[in-house]
């Protein structure tokens, strides 16, 4: 049995630390197998491997250095520390946590919570067009929505479009009631969410009844030029080869486009194949295009469902 300590720098650290009720101790006793307590000065982690009892002091060190610069930390914190514990790149975790990329409708500050974020986020922030490709929980969509909405208060574009192909996943539109736009609006539910949290949801609705937000399914973007825009295209994996051509080339002047999907999750009727698929091999060779890959390691949600999508990955289930 290994056994040590960790003390904060500040006493009054530890409880920023430990967490409500100690969740973000039990978060690192859980995915380390290790005894983690806290004694009210001082953390105490012990178990059978001497290498895991390091590295979760190497996280406690870092995490420290969080909340020493007034940063409350939480469940996704610590999830994301561990990850880069995992990769051996835990000395830049508190790198992470130094700017703030715009705050949501609470007040509260949204940062990049590992480094396949800042890559996606710095490649956002250099070039025209984006492709994030990678599993669900990566934050894709909404780091995407935070990124357009802090170009438009720097008053970078004067509008945000986000778009998703109305593509039925097993089930069918036709049977749902409404029109068309009632029946394509739960598919772009992820994207009312992201913009309900980052801004609230009566502002969200006043830019979009001034038509300074649009949210709409991808065949309404059919035949327009989109200039001085923010354009997110969602769910990308379940585009034609067609449809991606066409949303690809209603780029206009002063505008920026992410394109995001999950390969794993292709919902494409018959053997029809993914736009998205093509376009990495089609366009790799174009300076102004950056593809930035995520993979499970960069999954912010509960720990468990990076194991989940490596379950499904090892017995070669896609979707």
């Amino acid at each position: 049995m290994v056994k040590t300590s960790f003390i904060p720098k500040d006493p009054e650290n530890i409880q920023k630390i430990v967490g409500v009720n100690d969740k973000n101790l039990q978060l690192l006793a859980e995915n380390y197998d290790l005894s983690i307590t806290d004694t009210g000065n001082e953390i105490v982690i012990s178990g059978e491997d001497n290498s895991k009892v390091k590295l979760v002091n190497e996280i406690l060190h870092e995490l420290d250095k969080v909340v020493s610069t007034g940063v409350n930390i939480s469940a996704p914190d610590i999830v994301s520390a561990m990850k880069m514990a995992d990769k051996g790149t835990t000395e830049y975790f508190s790198e992470l946590y130094k700017e703030i990329l715009i705050r949501d409708a609470k007040g509260k500050p949204i940062r990049v919570k590992n480094m396949g974020q800042k890559n996606y986020v710095e490649a956002i922030n250099k070039s025209d067009v984006v492709f994030g490709i990678g599993p669900a929980g990566t934050g894709k969509t909404f780091l995407a929505v935070v990124c357009a909405i802090a170009a438009f208060k720097r008053g970078e574009v004067s509008r945000i479009v986000l778009t998703r192909p109305a593509v039925e996943a097993g089930e069918s539109l036709g049977f749902l009631p409404g029109d068309l736009k009632e029946k394509v609006d739960p598919y772009l539910r992820p994207i009312y969410d992201s913009l309900y949290a980052i801004l609230g949801t009566n502002t969200t609705d006043r830019l979009m009844e001034r038509g300074t937000i649009e949210v709409a399914p991808l065949a309404y973007m059919r035949g327009r030029t989109l200039d001085d825009a923010f354009v997110i295209l969602d769910e990308a994996q379940n585009t034609t080869d067609a449809q991606m051509k066409m949303f690809l080339t209603r780029l206009g002047f002063n505008s920026k486009m992410i394109v995001n999907g999950d390969m794993t999750q292709v919902d494409l009727p018959g053997r029809q194949k993914s736009g998205l698929l093509d376009a990495k091999e089609i366009l790799k060779g174009i300076d102004q295009i950056k593809f930035i890959n995520f993979t499970s390691a960069d999954v912010v949600r509960h720990p468990v469902v990076a194991k989940i999508i490596n379950a499904y990955e090892k017995k070669g289930i896609g979707n």
